[in-house]
């Protein structure tokens, strides 16, 4: 079977309380694991996507427009949508499964995904990710 869903890929999570939501992988598991006996993934998405900002809005206005909220998470494949979009943000240092087992190790990892996240989208480039639309074409 060919592995398709390899790290930096976007995916849209399916089930859950982040259904919906965009994510990338970080790092796959094919086979599962003792805990988890199925094919799963960690994943890092956007839980609050960044608002619009327009020309007229102040500096202090467009900061907070610009911020977004991000998760780390486990996830089986079943619950996951791939698109045909990666993602060139490098998240495998910050977000590990051993990021995942105290809650301090957590709210560190999720700091600096969210630094990294919005680093991204102040360059503008990679705009899928941080739009709210759902594009299946």
């Amino acid at each position: 079977m060919v592995k398709f869903l390899k790290q930096n890929k976007a995916v849209i999570l399916l089930q859950g309380r982040y259904a919906g939501k965009k994510a990338v992988i970080i790092r796959s598991f094919d086979d599962g694991n003792r805990e988890r006996p199925y094919g799963h993934c960690l994943v890092a998405g956007l839980k609050k996507y960044p608002s619009k900002v327009i020309r007229k809005d102040s500096a202090k206005k467009t900061a907070k427009k610009s911020r977004v909220k991000c998760f780390i998470k486990v996830v089986n494949y079943q619950h996951l949508m791939p698109t045909r979009y990666t993602l060139d943000v490098d998240l495998k240092e910050v977000a590990t499964l051993e990021a995942l087992s105290s809650k301090d190790k957590k709210v560190a990892a999720l700091k600096e995904a969210k630094a990294k996240l919005e680093e991204r989208f102040k360059t503008d480039v990679f705009v899928y990710m941080h739009s709210k639309e759902i594009v299946l074409s």
